[in-house]
């Protein structure tokens, strides 16, 4: 549609994954049971955590929250790319493209903001043992959480805004399998400058500085655990932070790969494959690496199997 010598676009066509036709059908059942797998895994650590009284804890309120991230962070994009993958229609419109790069942005940067809540959790608990439960009050975790909710929706709606003022040419194709913010605003015909300034900013709030201040944290978690020689207590702590670290390392892997080390090469099928990793297989794991590393997650699991045996 043409008004004032301008293209306004109603909608935008999605052209997916780089797969070959035959292996359409393949790569549809492995990205189900990826998505299956994310929905039910995730799900999985909420219920526990809310029938079991002994995860009743800071650690595991936050935990739970990201597990709810992790779910919706996936569900953004998966139901449409499978819908795709199925249908010869592709396209999203203009206002579903900006509601989904909306929601991936608050999910995705809450995950961020999530992992340095947790973060503060461990370096108090292992830092400050005896003062743990006075420091972590639950008015402090409330307040953690509202504001790691309120930065992120705030900030995502920003960038919604500005980008929603932009005018785009006629070209409507995106290669991608979501609605990316730096995929839009290669197709803006406007001046994306002030985008850009906004991107690196703010940027910076959610992904480095998170970064660096759970680097911070945990070089204080070591020091503090040179000196306990409770085999027990050493134990408990690697099992609670194990978990906790291989997921950062995860999250923020992928992120770096992502967006600090370009490649020139097949750029697009890199940004692609990252994206999915960030989306899919990250979402995926994370109930896996909380559960098999956590003892405290599996004999929850096991409490819940052996009541429902008990009861039939």
């Amino acid at each position: 549609m043409i008004m004032n010598n301008k293209t306004v676009i109603s909608q935008f066509i999605l052209l997916g994954l780089p797969i070959p036709q035959e292996y359409q059908h393949l790569y549809y059942a492995l990205f189900l049971a990826m998505y299956l797998t994310t929905v039910l895994g995730n799900l999985i650590i909420i219920l526990l955590i809310i029938l079991d009284s002994h995860l009743h804890t800071p650690m595991y309120l936050f935990l739970s929250n990201l597990s709810f991230s992790d779910l919706c962070f996936s569900s953004v994009t998966m139901p449409k790319l499978l819908q795709n993958m199925q249908s010869q229609d592709t396209s999203i419109s203009y206002a579903g493209c900006l509601t989904q790069m909306y929601f991936l942005l608050v999910f995705g940067d809450l995950e961020s903001i999530l992992l340095l809540v947790m973060a503060y959790d461990r370096y108090v608990a292992v830092c400050f043992p005896l003062h743990y439960m006075s420091i972590m009050s639950p008015t402090l975790c409330v307040c953690l959480l509202v504001l790691s909710w309120v930065f992120t929706v705030l900030y995502s709606m920003l960038h919604t805004l500005l980008l929603a003022r932009l005018s785009f040419c006629e070209d409507n194709l995106i290669h991608h399998f979501f609605c990316d913010i730096s995929a839009l605003l290669k197709l803006a015909c406007s001046d994306i400058h002030i985008n850009e300034l906004m991107i690196f900013i703010m940027g910076g709030l959610v992904s480095i500085i998170p970064f660096l201040l759970i680097v911070v944290s945990y070089i204080q978690i070591v020091y503090s655990i040179l000196k306990i020689s409770s085999a027990h207590v050493l134990h408990k702590i690697f099992s609670t932070c194990g978990s906790h670290l291989s997921v950062v390392s995860l999250f923020y892997g992928t992120i770096f790969a992502l967006y600090l080390c370009p490649s020139a090469n097949n750029s697009t099928v890199k940004e692609i494959s990252m994206a999915m990793m960030c989306t899919v297989v990250t979402p995926m794991l994370n109930p896996f690496i909380y559960s098999l590393r956590n003892r405290d997650m599996r004999d929850a699991l096991f409490g819940v199997l052996g009541k429902k045996k008990i009861s039939l």
